[in-house]
């Protein structure tokens, strides 16, 4: 029987949530341990992740402790999905799914975690800095919905995790914290392909069950 897998969480960061998608969609169980920011960047922490960032999950089943949410989404899909549910099993498949997880956590999050920052964080109000980072928001949406032209999927007609590896950051861009008056999340939507595609996604039922149980982890 599969040990819980137990995940290092903190409930208000995208991240995580990304992770907890794939447990839910290949039926992974898991223990989720919520995490104080304060309590990031102590030596109890950093023994697991000296990033102090989490995701983080310690997998009793194989011994691994590990960190960073892509490398942790192709563990658990390389180790856990042996009915190939979320992946391709041989190329070029294989490599277009990688190709999209590296410009999700290379060109979407960090991008759209600046746009949080500075419309909600930083200390000074300097405009330029949220219209560059609120710009790749809508460049970002573009480029996927131009990729999924006459397509359901980015790869090979089907969903993998490479798809779902976009949603909570996506929900970070459409949220009022980053435009209150609702006008980016309209503007988003206005992207026909992207806006299907995220439609499609949202109503998966562990999608769904993982953006649920968001206030629980």
């Amino acid at each position: 029987m599969t040990k819980p897998i137990h995940l290092f969480t903190h409930t208000t960061t995208p991240n995580p949530r990304k992770v907890i998608i794939i447990f839910e969609e290949l039926g992974i169980p898991f223990e989720a341990e919520e995490m104080d920011v304060s309590a990031l960047h102590t030596p109890a922490f950093e023994k697991h992740n000296p990033n102090g960032r989490v995701p983080c999950i310690h997998d009793p089943n194989t011994g691994i402790t590990l960190w960073e949410s892509g490398a942790i989404i192709l563990y658990l899909i390389e180790t856990y999905d042996t009915e190939y549910k979320l992946h391709a099993k041989n190329a070029p498949e294989k490599f277009l799914e990688y190709q999209w997880l590296m410009f999700q956590v290379s060109g979407q999050g960090p991008y759209f975690g600046q746009a949080a920052w500075f419309v909600n964080f930083h200390p000074e109000k300097i405009q330029s800095a949220k219209d560059r980072y609120i710009n790749e928001i809508k460049r970002v949406t573009k480029v996927l919905d131009a990729a999924l032209e006459g397509k359901e999927y980015l790869v090979d007609g089907r969903c993998s995790y490479a798809d779902l590896s976009f949603l909570t950051w996506f929900g970070v861009a459409q949220s009022p914290s980053i435009d209150p008056s609702g006008g980016l999340a309209k503007e988003l939507d206005g992207n026909a392909n992207w806006k299907a595609w995220m439609d499609r996604l949202m109503a998966r039922p562990a999608v769904k069950k993982a953006f649920e149980d968001k206030a629980k982890h």
